[in-house]
């Protein structure tokens, strides 16, 4: 085949044979990226990635500026490459419509709407609590968990911390949703017949201020759209609910008052847990350990030492009472850094030394907003 060079010029039976014999080539090589897609999909689904990958994207676009030469034709090659991408994440939701995802609560509560921003397709699979969720997924009845880490009003959410330090799964990306609460009630209901809220323990703390404002009794409930449905099945105009526009619309409430939640920009953070852990990646920039310390002095300061002196920065750490024995607690470390690089290795050999238990549960790129 007679090989043609940019700037040969040639005739239109000539040209339409080279684009006849590229597009054979072009069908091959589709063919072996499809495959190859529907590897990464299979990884993905394994280790509770999403399909969409902004970074990975814009990296390829950006590697794809260096090799072209012919700058002219390369507005026309990130189309092409867009185009192929967009095909691609198609394909590989498909393949991952048969997902399922465990969350804690009910359809339109803030962890099942954040879930699908996440996972797409895949379909969510509602329990009563976080454990249930959690063992689930462990389990294998579920591919990934999705629960909430902490929310920046009302702090960390201490049982599922407890679970990921006793159970098996791994952290596979953690991501942000911002919350708004409402507050919701039965036709007929308004702020002034209302005399009790209910709602998650963190949906009320979110919404203290305005609760004590108004004189309101609370009662706690398992998730925020129990809540909801509670007050729908009750009928009673005495009764609101603290939760989600779309809870308001799953069970056909009404919306008294929204954005009732003390903190403009309040968060939750969710962590996908997953079984498989994923593979480490030169991007990756953050880790989450766990570990308890020997009971002698200073042991808990040396263990942050090591993670000082490997250069990591330490972005969080928290404690929680192992509830083996009294006074006995464990660690939740947050760090900056790729603990894959070979200063992590060395790092987490010399933490391995301060602690009675260490626990990886995972690395990834970074936090994701949704």
């Amino acid at each position: 085949m007679k090989i043609i060079k940019t700037g040969d010029i040639l005739d239109i039976k000539d040209a339409r044979k080279e684009i006849d014999l590229i597009d054979r080539e072009m069908a091959k090589l589709f063919e072996r990226r499809m495959t190859a897609s529907k590897s990464v999909a299979e990884f993905k689904q394994k280790s509770g990635l999403p399909i969409e990958d902004r970074q990975r994207e814009n990296a390829m676009l950006e590697d794809a500026s260096k090799r072209f030469k012919n700058k002219e034709y390369l507005p026309y090659y990130f189309d092409f490459l867009k185009a192929n991408m967009k095909i691609s994440k198609s394909y590989q939701k498909r393949l991952l419509s048969g997902m399922t995802v465990a969350v804690s609560g009910n359809e339109g509560a803030f962890a099942d709407l954040t879930a699908k921003k996440v996972f797409g397709n895949a379909e969510n699979e509602f329990f009563s609590d976080f454990s249930a969720a959690y063992r689930a997924a462990e389990r294998g009845e579920c591919d990934v968990a999705f629960l909430p880490l902490e929310n920046s009003f009302g702090g960390d959410v201490g049982a599922v911390l407890d679970l990921m330090f006793f159970g098996s799964l791994y952290v596979n990306g953690i991501y942000e949703s911002e919350i708004v609460q409402n507050l919701l009630g039965v036709d007929g209901a308004d702020e002034n017949t209302i005399k009790t809220v209910l709602s998650h323990p963190q949906g009320l703390a979110q919404c203290r201020e305005f609760i004590e404002n108004a004189g309101y009794e609370t009662k706690e409930t398992a998730t925020t759209t129990a809540a909801a449905k509670t007050v729908f099945e009750s009928g009673d105009i005495t009764l609101g609910a603290i939760a989600s526009e779309e809870a308001a619309k799953t069970f056909n409430l009404k919306i008294i008052k929204n954005h009732i939640n003390e903190q403009s920009g309040n968060t939750t953070r969710f962590a996908v847990l997953s079984r498989t852990k994923k593979q480490p990646l030169k991007n990756d920039n953050r880790f989450i350990l766990m570990f308890t310390v020997k009971n002698v002095a200073g042991a808990l300061s040396k263990a942050i030492s090591v993670i000082g002196c490997y250069e990591f920065n330490l972005l969080s750490l928290k404690s929680r009472p192992t509830k083996l024995e009294n006074w006995n607690h464990y660690f939740y470390v947050e760090g900056e850094g790729n603990i894959d690089s070979q200063n992590g290795k060395d790092m987490l050999n010399d933490l391995k030394k301060c602690c009675d238990n260490l626990k990886v549960l995972g690395s990834f790129e970074k936090e994701v907003k949704v």
